[in-house]
């Protein structure tokens, strides 16, 4: 039998329990597409969203599986955010599977497409999907997911606003620092290879000139012949540097630097994050990652 404190306490912990409760089903649930885009939801939507990522850390966007897992997600967000630019094929049937109700913001809305350079399959119709590469790219993204949140949940207006602003001069900050350490770097050593074609937007926007074995898929079929146009092209140009990237396989990089005296530079962070205490936990650490390795490749 409860006494009179034992009935307080249980009523107690059953109101506790459900403000709980009804604190976390306040927050908006969020599903993106990589890590990459679910970082720049975690800085404009702050504590007010739970965001979860469906390509995990270190993981592939182009070559992903979904599983029934993220169908189930997919139901149950109130927003879903992809990149577009035809880097995730399977988003759309994905969504149809899930019969998700959620609002649906492709952050690259808006952002002027680059073209894929070269002979390469084109997995994704020929248009660089890796827009966020550049900073600036990355501001567009922010705007779109910003208003996206918006109109998932217009009382969080305001918040989503400011942190968006906040974000945004952070932004500012990142590309102005990624100029200024290209700019210590001498004009005849800004070029690199990297093992896929994801760095072009990178190298439009801050003059670094990259040439990649594989087209901007990673599933992309790399054959004899494309290494050695790679391999021919590093030698007559001089590339200083070849880089690895976190998804992808080190073999072919390593060939390259062999046959070709290249040295090899860090890994560089393309489509994917790491783990919250690698090198590169969000997209601000990512770019101020990739450009010291780049530095300490290519400057004297």
């Amino acid at each position: 039998m409860f006494n009179r404190r034992g009935l307080l306490l249980a009523g107690g912990a059953i109101a506790l329990t459900a403000g709980l409760a009804r604190a976390q089903s306040a927050r908006l649930f969020v599903v993106a597409t990589f890590t990459i885009l679910a970082d720049l939801v975690r800085q404009v939507g702050g504590e007010g969203v739970e965001v979860s990522s469906l390509v995990g850390p270190n993981g592939d966007v182009h070559a992903y599986a979904p599983s029934p897992a993220d169908s189930r997600k997919l139901a149950a967000a109130r927003l879903i955010v992809e990149n577009g630019l035809n880097l995730e094929g399977w988003i759309s049937r994905l969504a149809k599977a899930s019969a998700s109700k959620a609002r649906i913001v492709v952050a690259s809305a808006g952002v002027s497409p680059r073209e894929e350079h070269g002979d390469h399959d084109h997995a994704h119709g020929g248009t660089d999907p890796h827009a966020w590469q550049n900073v600036a790219n990355a501001k567009i993204y922010v705007a779109n997911i910003r208003d996206g949140l918006i109109a998932a949940n217009p009382s969080g207006k305001a918040e989503y606003a400011a942190r968006a602003r906040a974000y945004l001069e952070k932004l500012d900050a990142l590309d102005a620092y990624v100029r200024a350490a290209v700019a210590k770097i001498p004009a005849d050593r800004r070029r690199i290879v990297t093992t896929h074609d994801a760095f072009g937007y990178f190298g439009q926007a801050y003059a670094i000139e990259l040439a990649a074995p594989a087209g901007v898929s990673t599933e992309a079929a790399v054959s004899a012949r494309d290494v050695g146009k790679i391999i021919a092209q590093i030698k007559k140009d001089k590339f200083p540097a070849v880089f690895l990237e976190n998804v992808s396989d080190p073999r072919l990089i390593d060939q390259i630097a062999r046959e070709t005296g290249a040295k090899i530079g860090g890994t560089l962070y393309s489509d994917s994050l790491s783990g919250p205490d690698g090198a590169a936990g969000t997209y601000i650490d990512m770019v101020r990652h990739n450009i010291s390795e780049l530095t300490k490749a290519l400057a004297p």
